[in-house]
């Protein structure tokens, strides 16, 4: 496969690499949906992805996002043939997994601007899972607060109940809604999906297996009703340093919001935030991306490589 890697004569590798350049053209000849301004919207604090960075990896996945969609239409319309059925096709669920502050909300907040743009597929559709979260009441009951963002601090039945429903090809299907302000559920509201052509799940553990029975799960995962996942991936170092940039910047920002659940990291100085954040960096986020987060990247269909200027460098996609 001409452009690629090293991984492209690897025969011993799931996977094929790319450099940004070779990615890049893959997507030359296809015009550029987005303005500058439909970009701030969508990017997230510390998240510098400009216009060139979406021309030169986010457009050309977003064409084999639409490749895939596509196919998957192929094989629905000849499995309607061969069973005799007049079935719905049910929506084609593309999963987005990384660290917190990596970028990955940024990331499927921009493939769901993207592919909506492509006229295959208008209805596009995007939930994240920390609508999922236990609200913080219940986590304080079980002694989780100190773990919240890993896989027991979530909802899994329900979260699954959400994904299965959707695969179903129910009509409508409803998430919680999660607030970032106050750090919590927010009590009796809902995000409602109308059986979109794509639907986009974000969140940290996306990518995970199904529990074992001795830990008394469900025998399905989220995992097993993904189509296609997007694993947004950096160097750990990089990442903590992304989240101190940000902390430092929220207390700037949101922490000074009354209602904000962190007001109380506004007024320290810049040094005590630092360590604040970076104590929380080690004491929860780091344990939870080295547990649970980054062994599930070998899962993903495709995998954005980031560098320490938050830049995608490179892109290892599976092998059909």
């Amino acid at each position: 496969m001409d452009g690629c890697r090293t991984g492209a004569r690897d025969q011993s590798s799931p996977f094929v690499d790319f450099d940004r350049a070779s990615w890049a053209r893959l997507g030359e000849n296809s015009p550029l949906p987005l303005t500058a301004e439909e970009l701030e919207q969508v990017r997230s604090l510390g998240d510098e992805v400009d216009l060139d960075e979406v021309r030169e990896v986010y457009l050309p996945l977003s064409r084999l996002l639409t490749l895939h969609v596509q196919e998957g239409g192929r094989l629905y319309r000849a499995y309607r043939t061969f069973l005799g059925a007049n079935t719905a096709r049910t929506p084609f669920v593309i999963g987005v997994a990384g660290s917190v502050s990596v970028g990955k909300s940024t990331t499927a907040r921009l493939l769901r601007l993207l592919l909506a743009r492509w006229p295959q597929h208008p209805r596009v559709e995007l939930v994240t899972t920390d609508g999922f979260l236990h609200p913080n009441a219940e986590l304080e009951r079980r002694g989780l607060m100190s773990r919240k963002g890993f896989p027991e601090s979530y909802d899994r039945r329900a979260l699954l109940r959400f994904v299965t429903e959707v695969k179903a090809g129910r009509s409508e299907v409803s998430a919680p809604v999660y607030s970032h302000l106050v750090y919590d559920i927010v009590p009796g509201r809902r995000a409602t999906v109308h059986r979109p052509d794509i639907l986009l799940l974000e969140g940290l553990n996306v990518l995970q297996p199904a529990q074992s029975a001795r830990e008394g799960g469900p025998a399905l995962a989220v995992s097993d009703f993904i189509d296609f996942s997007v694993y947004v991936d950096a160097n750990t170092a990089d990442i903590r340093r992304w989240y101190v940039e940000r902390f430092l910047r929220l207390r700037e920002t949101a922490f000074r919001n009354p209602e904000s659940y962190f007001r109380r990291y506004a007024a320290l100085d810049e040094a005590a935030a630092i360590a604040r954040a970076e104590s929380i960096w080690a004491e929860i986020n780091a344990p939870n991306l080295e547990r649970n987060i980054l062994p599930t990247r070998g899962r993903a269909s495709l995998v954005l490589r980031k560098g320490p200027g938050h830049n995608v460098t490179g892109i290892r996609l599976r092998k059909v």
